[in-house]
């Protein structure tokens, strides 16, 4: 996506930054969602895309007894994001659970022209009244692992954490140490607080289609 575009994609995710903090839960792993509110076949509750198509794109599924996330986007470049703000310091890694499964049509995240994505997981911060800051992890279809990449004037830092067809469980297991990238990424020694965390399933700039799903948010002690 052009980065002007990216800017108002990020700076409509700051609306979704006021909601209070989340209490925290005994144990290693924080649960943020698990997708168990809500029913089956709609858009999530607590959950808001940016754009009122969105609503279209992200709906809850279960599959032997598991809730998750499905995402279905034609031709559609929108998030969905919840607000939910925590301590960084205690929870430094966003854990969660994706998996492919349609990559768009000649998508290359590394160029505006194909920018698309069967999956990726951004952790929002605020930066001024009108934009953010967010770390983006990518599942491409074509991008080394390791890649880094950069949108929105800097504002968006992205690594592609996967590349090409998962295994045959389907299911990935995935972790990011949100505040050594922050640190890494942005050169802030300080420890930020996240405003929320927000999917992407996208084929907008490819003109295609793409389905990746979503499952078990969670925060983590190192």
């Amino acid at each position: 996506m052009v980065a002007s575009r990216a800017l108002t994609v990020l700076g409509a995710l700051l609306l979704l930054l006021a909601a209070p903090s989340a209490a925290a839960a005994a144990g290693e792993c924080l649960s943020v969602e698990n997708f168990a509110k809500g029913k089956v076949g709609e858009f999530p509750p607590d959950w808001k895309p940016r754009k009122e198509a969105g609503r279209a794109v992200y709906a809850i599924r279960e599959q032997g007894g598991l809730r998750y996330l499905h995402a279905t986007a034609r031709g559609l470049g929108i998030q969905a994001a919840k607000a939910y703000e925590w301590d960084l310091a205690r929870y430094p890694v966003l854990a969660w659970s994706w998996r492919p499964v349609e990559f768009p049509a000649g998508s290359d995240e590394r160029h505006a022209k194909t920018n698309d994505s069967a999956l990726a997981v951004y952790a929002v911060f605020a930066h001024t009244s009108w934009s953010v800051k967010s770390l983006k992890y990518i599942w491409s279809a074509v991008v080394p692992v390791g890649t880094h990449l950069t949108s929105s004037a800097g504002l968006t830092q992205a690594r592609v954490l996967r590349s090409g067809t998962p295994g045959s469980s389907g299911w990935v297991e995935e972790r990011a140490n949100v505040l050594d990238d922050y640190r890494k990424y942005f050169g802030d020694g300080g420890i930020p607080t996240p405003g929320g965390i927000a999917v992407l399933t996208d084929s907008d700039d490819t003109a295609s289609s793409a389905q990746g799903d979503y499952a078990n948010f969670r925060l983590c002690e190192p």
